[in-house]
């Protein structure tokens, strides 16, 4: 991208709207320190996400605020799961939705903003692009643990969470092994299976189970039983939250919601723990990562992630290329459509090379 030095009066509101992750503070400060320091711009922190945009919420951050905060987790702005285009239920007031839209509208323009940028992940990004739609300027970053945004190669708070996840799994080895049972590990990943699949490989996992890849309960019970008889006394098998079996695959929204409620079990990896034991009798175990994921300082890469799509994001400010996101594209930094990551979920393809990698050195991805 090219860089402007010329002085920019603008001002700009910047928020952070989703689930928290590493690397969200690192952006906050690429973006508000090239602003300030190349372009002469005013930043407004929003507080919560798009709930304090509709609520007026908000305050001038100096240098100060963004200084000293790379190396924070979690993000200074707080965060938010308010979605402003949602649609109520079909029994509450059809004006509800609206009149937030509006407010965000309204309270953008009381501020003075020239543009808005956001600093999420799919709900948010295609939020922006709704706002867009309705006439805001806006920029947005892509931030998830998932790595499931469409346009960009990778988003920040991935690398970080991929560490957190492989050394859980080393350290599930030991225990494992000195117990001879099957550990199950669950690691976030609702639609995606990035971050099962990236942190299985690089954990060594046995077996793993990500969405996209429905599972039969058979053949992973026959992996285990192989192991086993070659005198492997332990297995890991990770498993993304969202997983789900070949008997799943085929039922519908309605059916898989009941025949779920019927397993009553506190989420999948229990559930597959359960069904490893009754196909094969070995003694299992479960661990659910969690929110540890999400915590944190971000790593390295992350910092520089973070940082480099925070300045290029100043850079689309100065130059009034608004309704974009940026983006990781090989090895620079450009910007996509906001329409381009809007409603859509970036998933694993079943041919994807990490996929080939891990059934390459013994893997087992649930099927034949």
């Amino acid at each position: 991208m090219g860089k402007l030095r010329a002085s920019v009066t603008k001002t700009f509101g910047i928020l952070t709207a989703g689930g928290d992750c590493p690397g969200l503070n690192a952006a906050i400060r690429g973006v508000c320190r090239a602003a300030h320091d190349r372009y002469n711009m005013t930043a407004l922190g929003i507080a919560y996400g798009f709930r304090g945009l509709i609520e007026g919420d908000s305050r001038v951050l100096s240098p100060d605020d963004f200084s000293g905060i790379l190396t924070r987790g979690g993000t200074i702005l707080g965060a938010g799961r308010e979605k402003p285009f949602k649609a109520p239920p079909a029994h509450g007031d059809t004006e509800v939705s609206l009149d937030k839209v509006e407010a965000i509208k309204e309270n953008y323009r009381q501020l003075g903003l020239d543009c808005l940028v956001i600093l999420g992940g799919n709900g948010t990004n295609t939020t922006g692009y709704l706002l867009a739609r309705e006439g805001l300027n806006v920029v947005g970053l892509p931030k998830t643990i998932d790595n499931d945004i469409v346009g960009t190669d990778r988003a920040f708070g991935f690398n970080s969470a991929l560490a957190i996840g492989t050394e859980a799994i080393d350290r599930l080895h030991s225990t494992a092994q000195s117990h001879s049972r099957v550990m199950v590990i669950e690691l976030m990943g609702h639609k995606a299976g990035w971050l099962a699949l990236y942190a299985g490989v690089a954990g060594g996992g046995d077996i793993i189970l990500i969405p996209e890849i429905p599972y039969d309960i058979k053949v992973i019970g026959r992996h285990l039983e192989d192991r086993a008889r070659d005198g492997k006394t332990f297995s890991i098998v990770v498993v993304a939250e969202g997983a789900l079996s070949i008997v799943e695959d085929k039922m519908d929204k309605k059916e898989k919601k009941k025949y779920r409620s019927e397993t009553v079990t506190p989420s999948i990896a229990y559930r597959v723990a359960r069904e490893i034991e009754a196909e094969t009798g070995m003694e299992t175990r479960a661990t659910v990562l969690g929110y540890v994921q999400r915590g944190g300082i971000p790593s390295a890469s992350d910092r520089v992630l973070a940082t480099s799509l925070g300045t290029a994001a100043a850079d689309l400010l100065a130059r009034g290329e608004y309704g974009r996101m940026v983006a990781l594209s090989g090895d620079g930094i450009s910007s996509v459509d906001l329409s381009v990551p809007a409603g859509k979920v970036k998933t694993v393809p079943r041919d994807h090379y990490m996929v080939d990698t891990a059934v390459s050195v013994g893997t087992c991805m649930g099927v034949e």
